[in-house]
């Protein structure tokens, strides 16, 4: 445990951005879970809506600096590719 102030506010401020980064993480994996269980379905409607979801939580994700923006385009672009293989 810290002695000086700072760093006992250091760790109070750590436990906080650690939790909002856990659930933004967990309800990314979520958007993308969504999506490719209507994928594998073959669901198209559900599938488009879900990746609609999952690119928005993605997008939210790198503007909080909690995934990196190349990450990010990799999993949209695997994702658009799973879409338009089932719209096909």
């Amino acid at each position: 445990m810290p002695n000086i102030k700072s760093a006992k506010k250091r760790v109070k401020v750590i436990e906080k951005k650690t939790l909002r980064n856990q659930m933004i993480k967990s309800a990314l994996k979520t958007a993308i879970k969504r999506f490719e269980v209507a994928a594998s379905a073959g669901e198209t409607e559900k599938a488009a809506v879900s990746f609609r979801y999952a690119v928005k939580k993605l997008d939210q994700a790198v503007a909080k600096g909690i995934i990196h923006k190349n990450t990010a385009s990799r999993k949209k672009a695997q994702m658009a590719l799973k879409l338009k293989a089932i719209a096909a």
